[in-house]
C-alpha cells in the first residue's frame, strides 16, 4: 500500500506539472517577448528613416527588446509597403513610411502590389516634416507675395526644381502653380541631394525643401525662405507665412507614420499606439526632433486613419492637375 500511495503522489505531482506547462504555453505573452522589426520604404538617411531610427531606440529601451530598422527602398515606398502587407500580422513588423504610401501611389501608379486600405492598418501619425518654398538670392523678391506677382508678370519664364516625378515637392509646386494661376516649368531631380545643390547653384530659381536642407544656406544668404507648406505656420520658422494664409486649406507637409499588417490584433495596435506617442512627448526626442525639422504629432489609430483619408483626397487632386504617371 505504501509503495502504491508513492507512486500515486508521484502521478499527481507529474499531472500538475504537465498541467502548469500548458497553461503557460497557452498563455498570452505579453507584447514584445523578442525583436520588433521596422521597415521603412527608402534609403538610410531620408525623413522617414530619420523617423523611424529615432523612436526605434526609444521604443528598445523602453521594451528591454531589439528594435531594428530596415531599409527596403524601391518605387516610392511600395517595396515596402508590400513586404509588410504580406508580414504576419503579430506586430513583429511594422512599416514606417510617409503618406506617398498611402495619399500618392494609388493615384500614381496604375498597378500596385498592395492595396494601401485593405492591407495596411495605421497605428499612428508619428511627426510632420514641413517643406519651405526657397528662392535663390539673385530672384528680387523677399516674400511669398512678391513672387506669385513676379510669376505672374513673365509667365512660362521661370522654373523649379523637385525631388523627383510625383513626390511631394512636385505635387505640392503643381497644385500651387494651379491654384494661382502661375506658369513655372518643372525640373526634376532625383532628391534633394540634386535639387537644393541645384538651387544654391542658381540652376533653378526655386524648390521646395526641409529646413535642415536649406537653413545653412539660407543663414550665409545664399537662398532665401519666403513660405513654408504646412497648415499652419511652423515652429521651425514662425515668421514665415504659411501658403494656407493665401491659398486656403493648402497643406502638403510630408508626414510619417506607423503601419502594421492587416489582422494585426487591436491591442497591439493599441499598445504600439500608446508606446509611440509616450515617446514622442519626451523633453529630449523632441529637441533632437527639433533640430533635424521634424515635429513630433502622436495620434490615435482613429485620427491617423482619417487623415489619411482627408490627405488622399488632397494629393489625388495634385497627381490630377500635374498629369505625372510613374513609369
Amino acid at each position: 500500500m505504501k509503495k502504491a500511495s508513492r507512486w500515486l503522489v508521484c502521478l499527481v505531482g507529474l499531472g500538475t506539472i504537465l498541467l502548469s506547462q500548458s497553461v503557460l504555453a497557452q498563455a498570452p505573452r505579453a507584447y514584445p517577448d523578442k525583436t520588433v522589426r521596422v521597415v521603412v520604404g527608402y534609403s538610410p538617411g531620408g525623413l522617414p528613416d530619420t523617423v523611424a531610427r529615432l523612436l526605434a531606440q526609444k521604443l528598445g529601451e523602453r521594451w528591454g527588446r531589439q528594435v531594428v530598422v530596415e531599409n527596403k527602398p524601391g518605387a516610392n515606398s511600395s517595396i515596402a509597403a508590400e513586404f509588410v502587407a504580406k508580414a504576419a500580422p503579430d506586430g513583429y513588423t511594422l512599416l514606417v513610411t510617409d503618406n506617398s504610401t498611402t495619399a500618392i501611389n494609388p493615384f500614381l501608379y496604375a498597378k500596385l502590389p498592395y492595396d494601401a486600405e485593405r492591407d495596411l492598418v495605421p497605428v499612428t501619425l508619428a511627426a510632420r516634416a514641413p517643406l519651405f518654398l526657397a528662392v535663390h538670392s539673385s530672384m528680387p523678391v523677399n516674400t511669398f507675395q512678391e513672387l506669385v506677382a513676379l510669376v505672374k508678370s513673365k509667365p512660362g519664364q521661370f522654373t523649379y526644381g523637385s525631388s523627383g516625378i510625383g513626390s511631394t515637392h512636385h505635387l505640392c509646386m503643381e497644385f500651387l502653380k494651379s491654384s494661382l494661376g502661375l506658369a513655372i516649368t518643372h525640373v526634376p531631380f532625383k532628391g534633394t541631394g540634386q535639387s537644393v545643390p541645384a538651387l544654391v547653384a542658381g540652376q533653378v530659381p526655386m524648390v521646395f525643401s526641409a529646413y535642415p536642407s536649406l537653413s545653412g544656406y539660407a543663414k550665409d544668404g545664399r537662398v532665401k525662405f519666403l513660405a513654408v507648406n504646412s497648415i499652419k505656420r511652423s515652429n521651425l520658422a514662425p515668421n514665415l507665412p504659411a501658403i494656407a494664409e493665401t491659398v486656403p486649406g493648402f497643406d502638403f507637409a510630408p508626414t510619417i507614420g506607423f503601419f502594421v499588417p492587416a489582422g494585426t490584433p487591436k491591442s497591439i495596435i493599441d499598445k504600439i499606439s500608446t508606446e509611440v506617442r509616450e515617446v514622442l512627448k519626451l523633453p529630449d526626442f523632441i529637441t533632437r526632433a527639433t533640430a533635424l525639422g521634424i515635429e513630433p504629432v502622436g495620434s490615435s489609430p482613429e485620427d491617423y486613419a482619417s487623415s489619411l483619408r482627408a490627405d488622399a483626397e488632397r494629393y489625388s487632386r495634385a497627381v490630377k492637375m500635374s498629369g505625372a504617371k510613374a513609369e
